[in-house]
């Protein structure tokens, strides 16, 4: 027992509880917003980050004593593949919609929570949990901050139900009228019948919103307008 429980694997152990804590944490703020990957895939990602950077350093280390002078190992070989093989996780929560990409910051946090793992694995605490609070700040008050702007600047997410998209550009005439500006678009099929068309815009500051969507809805194809919150 004394050769399982000995010094190594405390501080392996104490290591991998601290990954458990720092990718949980940021997980915790992806789960309470409902992205795709949250909690666990957080967790899951850290833990095993570290757990592969404490196989670099620790799971040769039999080998070096008893072969030395046959036994060569790249301490950061191990790391590097993980830094590489996440970005296939990462992929899987980008969704592109017509000319949409959702999930990039959620991505970017599953890479940051690898990258974390390692670094937890290879001792460097004060600088994971640094680091950790440095992610957090981005992901929870920056995320406030974009949203003050998105509300300052006007910024709406119209949502349009129409018959025929060809007749689009009756649609951007009134928005030209109405001192709109379209950030980006997106096709959805709704029925045989009928198409959503998600227009991300800012309105302009003398633009009265109820005289736009009366606009949009004098088109024969526009059959409904509405407005979401951009997220």
């Amino acid at each position: 027992m004394s050769e399982i429980f000995n010094s190594d694997f405390f501080v392996m152990s104490m290591r991998l509880l601290l990954a458990l804590l720092l990718s949980g944490i940021i997980g915790f703020e992806r789960e309470i917003n409902r992205h795709s990957a949250g909690f666990r895939t957080h967790i899951l990602v850290g833990v095993s980050s570290c757990l592969m950077m404490l196989l670099s350093l620790y799971g040769f280390q039999k080998y070096f004593d008893e072969v030395p002078d046959f036994v060569r190992f790249d301490p950061a070989r191990i790391p590097s593949y993980v830094i590489s093989g996440i970005g296939f996780l990462g992929a899987g929560t980008i969704i592109v919609t017509g000319v949409n990409v959702k999930g990039l910051t959620t991505a970017a946090s599953i890479w940051a929570v690898a990258g974390l793992g390692l670094v937890v694995g290879v001792g460097m605490i004060e600088i994971a949990i640094l680091t950790t609070g440095i992610i957090v700040f981005s992901l929870f008050f920056l995320n406030n901050v974009e949203k003050l702007i998105n509300k300052k600047e006007n910024r709406k997410n119209l949502v349009l139900t129409v018959t025929e998209v060809e007749q689009i550009n009756q649609i951007f005439s009134q928005f030209n009228t109405y001192d709109v500006t379209v950030r980006s678009i997106n096709f959805e099929k709704k029925d045989q019948a009928n198409t959503v068309i998600i227009f991300d815009v800012l309105i302009g500051k003398n633009t009265v919103i109820n005289d736009l969507y009366h606009a949009l809805l004098s088109i024969d194809q526009v059959k409904q307008v509405k407005d979401m919150e951009v997220v």
